[in-house]
């Protein structure tokens, strides 16, 4: 039931989205219907999955659409029907053609992970800590037929922590874009917002992540190995091959320190840290992962494992 307040469709997929759907949901406006990826087969047992925010729509009840194609005519109808008077973007994981972005009186609002126009594109936050910005956050547009190249509504930075990784910086830009988002619909529905288009000779790029991308390279500083584990955690996870199996390296910490020239031999093992020369400086390993096993410190490790001066990772 209308509230006096504008008439949206929400799209979005991944739990980055929920706190902007909820957000929504307990705002003066309506969702009259949310659109969110198709239930997909996932692990080895190959089990159907269905996204966060699908989870959120079955709790509340809205009208669900779950198009495999955002251009398929039947779906794209199905959304003039309703008469929209804005749609609200969220990480939903498909470009949306012209035809759809001008179905809603008042336009489409994008929420994207980064203070644009730098990182557009699929994975913001891992490529902000990869390339050690201190500061990230949250941007709010108005879409257009690009990637992330529309006119920016508004903006709230936050400072990347030494040690925060790609995880946390996730959950608190997340809470922080439902909020940009509430604020920038109510200043929308007031009159009171002035799009500003971006500068695209300051835009910079943020591909999505595989998982190769995740072996690390010794050679490299020990400030860049370190920037790498937190980008990477949770996914893809940065790791290093060990007596051919695959080791996952998910958390430690810079020493300064003279190299031995050795970048990935192990220059020294303690109770709690595993300690591995690089191009420049030592990286102290605290917490790791055999494939197939549970994370675990470096004390439970060692326990059952054994990494003695001059292993070398590769």
């Amino acid at each position: 039931m209308s509230r006096g307040g504008w008439r949206i469709v929400f799209f979005g997929t991944p739990s980055f989205a929920v706190p902007a759907l909820k957000g929504l949901v307990e705002g003066p406006d309506e969702v009259i219907a949310v659109v969110t990826q198709p239930d997909r087969e996932k692990g080895r047992g190959r089990k159907i999955f269905s996204s966060p925010v699908k989870e959120v729509v079955l709790q509340q009840g809205f009208p669900l659409l779950q198009p495999e194609k955002v251009k398929e005519k039947t779906f794209q109808g199905r959304l003039k029907e309703l008469v929209p008077d804005l749609f609200v973007v969220v990480a939903y994981g498909q470009i949306l053609p012209k035809s759809i972005l001008e179905i809603p009186k008042h336009g489409s609002v994008n929420v994207h992970a980064s203070l644009l126009p730098q990182y557009r594109g699929a994975a913001p936050i891992p490529w902000a800590i990869l390339m050690g910005e201190k500061m990230t956050g949250v941007t709010t547009m108005m879409m257009d037929e690009g990637m992330d190249t529309g006119a920016i509504l508004l903006q709230k930075a936050i400072t990347i922590g030494e040690d925060e990784t790609s995880e946390t910086i996730h959950e608190r830009l997340a809470s922080l874009g439902g909020q940009l988002l509430l604020e920038t619909v109510k200043k929308m529905k007031a009159g009171d917002l002035s799009p500003v288009p971006q500068d695209p000779s300051k835009a910079s790029y943020a591909p999505p992540l595989k998982k190769e991308d995740g072996k690390i390279d010794w050679s490299k500083e020990a400030r860049e190995i370190d920037r790498q584990v937190r980008a990477f955690t949770p996914w893809p996870g940065a790791f290093t091959l060990w007596e051919e199996r695959l080791l996952k390296i998910c958390k430690g910490k810079i020493r300064e320190g003279m190299s031995k020239g050795k970048p990935g031999v192990v220059v020294w093992t303690g109770a709690d840290f595993i300690e591995v020369d690089t191009g420049k400086g030592l990286f102290l390993i605290t917490e790791l992962q055999v494939e197939g096993k549970r994370r675990m410190g470096v004390r439970d490790f060692l326990s059952g494992h054994s990494i003695p001066t001059g292993t070398v990772f590769q």
